[in-house]
């Protein structure tokens, strides 16, 4: 089955580039899971807006370390200033405002930082998505196990009504039998049918985070052997506290606001100003000047300036610098909350893998041969009369819940670890598959 839904996800969806597939997440040897994630990594929109951003993020650096527009100024004159050698008819000035030192490397560095925030942002998108991905295809695993439990059952309880049916025609059995036994069929009807409405509604989901139609059919699908770990609390705080994308945002952020502070302080410091202009003088046309020209009569004029900018308001500055002290503690406070956050899901969802194992294990060697026994026992003593529908079908109900119940935790179990992976940002540490007792 796993080898046929690869083969129809390729044919259906095409190939994907490789490099859509991340090494910070597990399908533990599940082709058909790895193909699903690979897909909507590459096509989920959300994911194209935030690494649009990123790409936009990046083209910052460059215009922040940029020198300022340098300003042309053309000067005309409606009267003509009179000069030794003649009349200034026009002039022309070029000014360039150069920051002071270390200004646009600070901005440049800023700019650096708030990029890769975006890029954190484009890998917690992407870890969302292949978590998404992972508890829906989990999901859609369990509601058609549930199905086929439902349909198996649906057929055993046919198979109790044809035996009630043959009791009662041969005047042995009531006909009470018969219809509660009608009746179970319809209530396991009904339940087969839910599940069959939830899948439609995970399989639109999954559809969606592909940016495929949301009515498209996806194949039955089933979980492979259930991965064992091992729960080293203190390895994966330190792990999430490093590689989950929060905290790498966080950090990012604080940095970032570090810059911010000592670019506050430097605008105490003012920019310069330097600049070069062209005075355009024309020759002498009075009658001193016809008679006598001055030496360089006419010749244009050229000098160069060199100014700074006052920061004078002060008070602004200082609010400035309190602004940028102020952006740092609540960066400050922000990462340790992440932090606090990261060890919060690390530790739900040890707890969780850990719990549900052990129900497992429960379910498994105690409550499933039980439930099966006691049908069993209970088909001979109705067979023998020595017990009745009701009992019978209470003990067909305990097992559907059983069977029922599993297939749930065993989905759950998979969810959780999706979870820890989420919380830790990268695969879950190397697993081993479970031989099962």
């Amino acid at each position: 089955m796993k080898a046929l839904n690869t083969a129809w996800l390729v044919a259906t969806l095409g190939a994907f580039p490789a490099e859509a597939v991340a090494p910070d997440y597990a399908t533990h040897g599940d082709p058909t899971l790895a193909a699903l994630i690979a897909e909507a990594l590459e096509r989920n929109p959300q994911l194209r807006e935030a690494s649009a951003n990123y790409a936009a993020a990046r083209e910052v650096v460059p215009q922040v370390t940029a020198l300022p527009d340098p300003t042309l100024a053309v000067t005309g004159y409606a009267r003509s200033p009179q000069t030794r050698v003649g009349p200034q008819t026009s002039g022309v000035a070029l000014t360039q405002r150069v920051p002071w030192f270390g200004k646009r490397a600070d901005q440049g560095e800023a700019a650096t930082k708030q990029a890769a925030i975006s890029g954190e942002i484009l890998k917690r998108l992407r870890a969302d998505v292949v978590r998404q991905v992972k508890i829906s295809y989990y999901d859609l695993a369990y509601l058609d196990r549930a199905v086929r439990i439902t349909t198996q059952e649906e057929q055993l309880l046919h198979l109790y009504e044809s035996l009630a049916r043959a009791q009662y025609a041969q005047g042995i059995g009531l006909q009470q039998a018969v219809v509660k036994r009608q009746a179970e069929i319809t209530r396991v009807l009904s339940r087969g049918q839910d599940f069959l409405r939830q899948r439609v509604e995970v399989e639109a989901a999954l559809n969606a985070l592909r940016d495929r139609p949301v009515h498209l059919r996806l194949p039955e699908v089933g979980l492979g052997d259930r991965p064992a770990v091992r729960i080293d609390y203190e390895r994966l705080y330190a792990l999430g506290r490093t590689t989950a994308p929060e905290a790498k945002t966080a950090r990012l952020r604080r940095e970032h606001d570090e810059i911010g502070v000592r670019l506050a302080r430097k605008r105490y410091w003012p920019d310069m100003v330097v600049g070069a202009g062209w005075g355009i003088v024309g020759r002498r046309r009075d009658e001193p000047g016809r008679s006598q020209p001055p030496p360089d009569n006419g010749k244009d004029t050229f000098n160069v300036s060199l100014g700074i900018t006052i920061p004078l308001y002060r008070s602004k500055l200082d609010a400035g610098v309190r602004e940028a002290n102020a952006r740092l503690a609540g960066a400050n406070e922000a990462y340790r909350s992440t932090l606090n956050q990261i060890d919060l899901a690390v530790r739900s969802a040890g707890a969780r893998l850990t719990t549900i194992d052990k129900q497992i294990a429960l379910f498994k060697n105690a409550l499933l041969p039980q439930a099966e026994q006691a049908l069993r026992s209970t088909e001979e003593a109705y067979s023998t009369g020595t017990t009745g529908v009701l009992d019978l079908l209470d003990s067909e109900e305990i097992l559907l819940d059983v069977q029922l119940g599993l297939a749930r935790l065993e989905t759950d179990y998979m969810s959780a670890l999706a979870d820890m992976e989420r919380a830790i940002g990268t695969a879950f540490p190397p697993m081993t598959p479970r031989r099962e007792p």
